[in-house]
């Protein structure tokens, strides 16, 4: 079964941000003049993010033994990391000597208004999943919250029985709520506090943001819905 709630290996819990990290100034960086004012602080800078997906690329190729691989990229916040990872996938696959076939595949799952998850998962668009059945699967996700999105999801496609199932999620957030549910691959464990830019959104807004970025009260209010 795809993910864990037992320890994680070694690499499980990805590049670990503590609470008390402030996060980077954001006169350090460069980020849209129309989102001055609406954020709190840099959490992770664009650079980082694509040097953490270059190792995960390389840690999913060792693992899944250079086979054909389906990914299911979950959208809208997905996108970005899954685009930019499975270039990586691919780069590696240049320069292996077996050719590697990775088919990409679209879903979205609607969890959240504003801020808040509305706890119930909502599957929008993408193939019959009945085209996964014998496939090494792997899912693409954004932010892996509670778990509960996740294994729900899980759970409509293991009844389609594909050969392998894995999840990669570029972010991993601390929670009370977890229900313990884990990623088998993680870019970063974060702190429980709303995130923006790198694709992920607030209602919409924030996705041509580079780094990711914590969202401040007044960017919550002047986008809210």
């Amino acid at each position: 079964m795809a993910g864990s709630s037992e320890e994680a290996p070694d690499y499980g819990r990805g590049v670990v941000i503590m609470d008390n990290w402030p996060g980077y100034d954001l006169n350090l960086f460069t980020y849209p003049q129309h989102y001055y004012g609406d954020l709190q602080s840099v959490l992770i800078p664009h650079g980082i993010i694509v040097d953490r997906i270059e190792r995960l690329a390389k840690d999913i190729m060792k693992d899944t033994g250079y086979c054909d691989i389906m990914v299911l990229c979950v959208l809208k916040g997905g996108y970005k990391f899954c685009a930019d990872l499975v270039e990586h996938l691919k780069n590696i696959s240049r320069n292996s000597d077996r050719f590697v076939s990775m088919k990409v595949d679209f879903i979205r799952l609607k969890s959240y208004k504003n801020d808040q998850s509305m706890g119930e998962m909502q599957i929008i668009g993408g193939e019959d999943l009945s085209t996964l059945a014998g496939k090494n699967v792997l899912i693409v996700e954004d932010v892996v919250g509670t778990g509960r999105t996740m294994k729900a999801l899980l759970s409509s496609i293991e009844k389609y029985k594909p050969n392998m199932i894995k999840v990669a999620s570029l972010l991993v957030k601390r929670t009370s709520r977890s229900d313990g549910f884990r990623p088998d691959y993680t870019g970063f464990e974060i702190p429980n506090v709303f995130v923006v830019g790198y694709a992920l959104d607030y209602n919409e807004y924030f996705r041509d943001l580079n780094h990711i970025c914590v969202i401040n009260e007044h960017g919550k209010e002047k986008y809210r819905v």
